[in-house]
């Protein structure tokens, strides 16, 4: 398993539908940040997929170190 790259030092913030699925991209590869776009292959690294239980605005993590994935948790600040 590799480490996760970091896409960027800050989360995405991105709008949430209730009940649509969604791939966070955990690897940092993805040029569809912060989703995932199978660039993960050969990593050992696989996407964290959820559905959404309500429409909302989400904080999605830009540096894939959070402990609370996928949802940022502030770790960007301490890299």
């Amino acid at each position: 398993m590799t480490e996760p790259k970091i896409a960027q030092k800050e989360p995405y913030e991105v709008e949430l539908t209730k009940g649509k699925s969604y791939a966070w991209c955990a690897c940092g590869r993805s040029q569809k940040q912060p989703y995932c776009d199978g660039s993960h292959d050969g990593t050992g690294i696989v996407p964290i997929v959820q559905k959404a239980g309500k429409s909302e605005t989400a904080y999605l993590c830009g540096c894939k170190r959070t402990a609370s994935a996928p949802f940022c948790d502030g770790t960007h600040n301490g890299l």
